[in-house]
C-alpha cells in the first residue's frame, strides 16, 4: 500500500500558526468572522479556543482601538481584518495612535493585526476588497513592522517572530492561497 503525504497549504500553515499564538496566555483574538463563519479567515482559527475569540461588528477604527487597549492592559490581540481595503478605516488609530504610543508614553503596546489581500479567484471581489496597500502602510508606520505572506514557508516564522518581538505587526496574507 502506498503512503500519500498531502503537502502543507498556505491554509495550513495559518492554521498551525494560529495554534501556536493561541497558546500564550495573553493572546486574544478579535476582529469579524473570528467566532461565526463569514470569511476565509474564519477557517484558520478552526481550533483557536472559543474563549479566547471576540466577534465584532463592522467597525474597525473602534476595533483598532479596543486592540490597543488591550495591549495597553497584558495581552497581545491578534486583531484580525478580513480584507485589506477595510483596514484603511483603521488609520487614524494605527499611524496616530498604536504607531506614535511610545514615543508619546514610553510604553509600547504590541498587536498583531491580521489581513487579507481579497481573493480575485473563484470571484473577483472587485476593487473595494482585493488591493495590497502594502507600500503605503510601510511609508505610513514607523515603528509597526510590516509583513506580506508570499511564501506559505514563512508564515510560521513570521507568526512566532511577531508574538516574541516586542514591536506590533501587519501581517498582511494572501486571500488566493486560503483555498489551494
Amino acid at each position: 500500500m502506498d503512503i500519500i503525504l498531502k503537502k502543507k497549504t498556505y491554509k495550513d500553515y495559518l492554521i498551525e500558526s494560529m495554534n501556536l499564538l493561541s497558546k500564550d496566555k495573553r493572546t486574544i483574538f478579535l476582529g469579524q468572522s473570528v467566532s461565526f463563519s463569514g470569511n476565509a479567515i474564519y477557517n484558520t482559527l478552526i481550533n483557536v479556543p472559543n474563549n479566547k475569540k471576540i466577534e465584532l461588528p463592522v467597525f474597525e477604527e473602534t476595533q483598532m482601538g479596543l486592540s490597543i487597549g488591550l495591549a495597553i492592559e497584558g495581552f497581545i490581540p491578534i486583531s484580525t481584518y478580513p480584507r485589506f481595503d477595510f483596514l484603511l478605516l483603521a488609520i487614524n488609530q494605527l499611524v496616530n495612535h498604536l504607531d506614535k504610543f511610545e514615543y508619546l508614553s514610553g510604553f509600547m503596546p504590541k498587536v498583531i493585526i491580521r489581513t487579507s489581500i481579497g481573493s480575485k479567484i473563484p470571484l473577483d471581489g472587485g476593487p473595494q476588497h482585493t488591493n495590497d496597500h502594502s507600500g503605503a502602510f510601510r511609508k505610513l508606520l514607523d515603528n509597526i513592522r510590516v509583513v506580506n505572506l508570499v511564501n506559505k514557508k514563512q508564515i510560521l516564522n513570521t507568526y512566532k517572530k511577531a508574538l516574541n518581538d516586542k514591536y506590533s505587526y501587519l501581517i498582511i496574507e494572501d486571500g488566493d492561497e486560503y483555498n489551494k
